[in-house]
């Protein structure tokens, strides 16, 4: 009965665990020269997921807004939601830039910058629209098991998935890539599905099924391709500076042209690439350039004639 009576957590030696995570903190922070924090310096995960299925809904209003929403009304909430999702988004922004640049967020000028990735990033949204309807529309077209293409923008993880890239590849481009990635990470987590947000994707990607589906970095992929489950489009080695550094950001993933097909497990690595209207076969392993036209299987890796099989 005695125990009952104790403050929570009595049993555990709480001040001893606080202390040795104070001292882990502070090793940290001397060993990498930073400043005692201020208050969360970092963007946070929750808040851009409630930004994300903000954006998800002014984009589609009538099937990935709420539920009670009238045609009539459309324009009123894509308004309203904007402006409430942008201005959470600025401040997780003003946060990623403040981080970057070790400064306080209330500095002259971060605010200004904050600003200008907003509004550029809310002008873009209408494009943004037009390719995921083209995306929405390649997987309509692609898919036999498709009944309309309110399924898809519904149901499939490929759309879910590239709605996130489409939204964090503009954030990328604006500058806050850690915003960017989170987004990613975000829709890798529930779609299986690992697209990074720097790759550029024409319109009318098509990901069928998509588990296991990775997109590195530096990928190029053209208009109207194909992939299917547990394709990889990955770097085959990374580069290093005078130090054995890796260098960060240089081109090491496939470029896919126009009109390829990639089916399940083919693994495609370094930068090489993917003539257009090519096919690649399942579990295929390429390393090397194809020419446009080509077709290759697992059990004959030579490129072969356009119109061969």
């Amino acid at each position: 009965m005695s125990g009952a009576s104790q403050r929570p957590g009595a049993q555990w030696p709480l001040d001893e665990v606080v202390a040795g995570l104070r001292a882990a903190r502070q090793d940290w922070r001397e060993r990498h020269r930073q400043h005692e924090p201020r208050g969360r310096e970092l963007p946070s995960p929750e808040a851009l997921d409630e930004i994300i299925q903000g954006l998800r809904g002014a984009l589609f209003p009538l099937r990935l807004g709420p539920p009670s929403l009238r045609p009539e009304a459309e324009d009123y909430y894509i308004g309203h939601t904007l402006d409430t999702q942008l201005q959470a988004l600025r401040q997780q922004i003003l946060l990623e830039l403040g981080s970057s640049a070790g400064a306080d967020p209330a500095v002259p000028g971060l605010a200004e910058r904050a600003d200008e990735i907003t509004a550029a990033f809310a002008l873009a949204l209408p494009d943004v629209r037009r390719l995921l309807d083209a995306d929405v529309l390649a997987s309509f077209d692609g898919d036999p098991a498709a009944r309309s293409v309110d399924e898809v923008l519904l149901c499939y993880p490929g759309i879910a998935a590239m709605i996130h890239h489409r939204l964090a590849h503009r954030l990328y481009a604006l500058g806050v890539p850690m915003l960017a990635r989170i987004v990613a990470e975000l829709a890798h987590s529930r779609t299986g599905i690992d697209i990074h947000p720097g790759a550029q994707i024409g319109a009318g990607l098509f990901i069928d099924h998509g588990t296991g589906v990775v997109i590195g970095e530096t990928a190029v992929i053209g208009q109207r391709v194909r992939i299917y489950q547990a394709v990889t489009l990955g770097a085959r080695s990374f580069p290093t500076d005078e130090q054995g550094q890796i260098r960060k950001g240089a081109p090491r993933h496939p470029v896919v042209e126009d009109d390829v097909v990639i089916y399940a497990g083919a693994t495609i690595l370094g930068r090489i690439t993917l003539g257009r209207g090519s096919v690649i076969g399942g579990n295929v392993w390429l390393t090397r350039s194809i020419p446009p036209g080509s077709h290759i299987s697992q059990a004959n890796s030579q490129s072969q004639a356009p119109g061969e099989v």
